[in-house]
């Protein structure tokens, strides 16, 4: 029983599964549309928030270092994932290389995994998109009641404590979630498009806060560059290691969420032309492009505006870049304005590829037997995975609708961690089971790469603290529940 637990999908299965043009999906990606894809689901809410979040409470000015930090560990995962998507260009990403590589328990382990940050993370990047959209309503004088725009757990109190409003409903949330998701039952191609539109509108806010904002920085902003060692207690009484070699790398656990997504790129395998070559491309280009845009934006940031700025509780969350540009940089009001709407734009490329590989990991699933074949059914017309795409817009809206979006971003992250340490550890095995396969690109300097990557994630992870491993722990077992109850029996390489 134990040795088929461990039992590893045979590759020349995985590659008819490539070859299966009859009941796969329609490949139209080239490398420009995974770059922009990549990007698409990187740059979003981790940049423009999570970058004032941990300059504020861990590093100060030394978030940029923060921010190479987690690039590095990335960049090591990323190397790893580009030589599996070369070798095994197959829809599903750190799930299918899983299968290939340690077996159909740790296949499942890591696809319930990846439930958790691509489901969980549109979900929550959508609540976000709600906020900012009331923000965008606030410049025409109009705003969504609170009622409308917030989960039943929430409650809107006036200064003295009173609550003045429940909410109800979270209905943008929810209308985010159900056009995105007809945008991908519509087509790969025509998503793609879109999101190549909102990625080009991002980044350009981007570059330009970076080349506006050079001129108004503050010298004294990043002095000293590297905090001294202390503790500070934000303004909900949570103590953070501040300054120091502690406070750099709790800064780097904090923006780490800003690079999740990069390995939605290879869950596009089974969609792309050429995927031995584009997907190498996809997943390390967007990555790079990203990581140089981040330390350039935090650079600027955090000498446009100052620590005390960051940590004000108003001004020091979602809406410190809007208010860095108001505050310091005189004449550029229009720029705030454009930022606001660059944010909307960032949260929906991030919640359409989030519902992309989210769908695409369970049609590999379900393929496999291990999930209901409803997951797998495609579309006559428009060669999509449709009722996958339907199911998870219930289950994602309904989250989005009725659930806060606090704690969820870290729930993310730990999920994206665990698949990263899976994905090195394998491409480490099949160097050594599977020497002979073809690589269009090989990670350099094996075993050393995986190892480092390995350890810079694990890093990471133990940063996140213990109600984190105990939220994921919770959510494995209920995997472990439906694995051994449902997908251990209808397993198609079992039987």
């Amino acid at each position: 029983m134990a040795n088929r637990l461990f039992t590893t999908k045979p590759m020349s299965l995985l590659m008819n599964e490539t070859s299966d043009s009859e009941h796969g999906m329609k490949r139209s990606l080239t490398a420009f549309n995974l770059i922009t894809l990549g990007i698409g689901a990187i740059i979003g809410a981790g940049l423009f928030v999570r970058t004032a979040a941990a300059a504020a409470n861990n590093a100060g000015p030394a978030v940029t270092l923060g921010f190479i930090i987690a690039g590095i560990g990335c960049a090591f995962a990323g190397l790893c994932y580009a030589e599996f998507a070369s070798m095994i260009p197959i829809s599903g990403s750190a799930y299918t290389y899983s299968y290939a590589t340690m077996g159909e328990l740790m296949a499942w382990i890591i696809g319930w995994d990846l439930v958790l940050e691509y489901a969980l993370g549109a979900a929550t990047v959508s609540i976000a998109w709600s906020e900012y959209l009331n923000k965008l309503c606030g410049y025409f004088n109009f705003h969504i009641p609170y009622a409308w725009c917030h989960s039943p757990f929430e409650v809107l109190r006036n200064s003295a404590g009173t609550v003045i409003s429940h909410g109800i409903m979270n209905i943008p949330a929810l209308f985010i979630i159900f056009l995105l998701t007809l945008l991908l039952i519509r087509g790969t191609r025509e998503s793609s498009v879109v999101n190549a539109i909102i990625v080009i509108t991002k980044v350009s806010i981007v570059i330009l806060f970076i080349v506006f904002g050079w001129s108004f920085m503050t010298k004294a902003n990043h002095t000293p560059f590297v905090p001294p060692s202390s503790t500070y207690v934000d303004d909900q009484g949570v103590p953070h290691n501040f300054g120091g070699i502690l406070g750099i790398f709790g800064a780097a656990g904090v923006v780490f969420f800003a690079f999740i997504g990069f390995d939605a790129v290879s869950t596009a395998a089974q969609e792309t032309k050429n995927p031995k070559k584009a997907m190498p491309l996809g997943i390390l280009g967007s990555l790079a492009i990203c990581t140089v845009l981040y330390i350039l934006f935090a650079y600027v940031l955090t000498g446009v505006a100052g620590i005390d700025d960051f940590r004000d509780p108003v001004r020091g969350k979602e809406a410190s870049v809007t208010y860095a540009i108001q505050t310091y940089m005189t004449g550029f009001g229009w720029l705030a304005k454009l930022v606001t709407v660059a944010i909307l734009a960032g949260f929906s490329s991030v919640i359409l590829v989030m519902l992309y590989g989210q769908s695409r990991v369970f049609y590999s699933m379900s393929r496999d037997g291990l999930v209901p074949g409803i997951f797998s059914d495609i579309h006559k017309k428009f060669r999509t995975p449709y009722k996958s795409n339907l199911l998870f817009l219930v289950f994602v809206g309904l989250f989005a609708s009725f659930v806060p979006g606090d704690i969820v971003g870290d729930m993310t992250s730990i999920g994206t961690l665990f698949a990263f340490i899976l994905v090195c550890a394998g491409v480490w095995i099949m160097r050594r089971t599977n020497p002979q396969l073809e690589r269009q690109f090989k990670t350099p300097f094996v075993p050393w790469v995986p190892i480092l990557g390995i350890i810079v994630c694990g890093a990471m992870i133990f940063g996140l603290g213990w109600a984190n491993w105990l939220r994921l722990g919770v959510w494995m077992l209920i995997g472990f529940i439906f694995y051994f109850s449902y997908g251990i029996k209808k397993s198609k390489l079992r039987n």
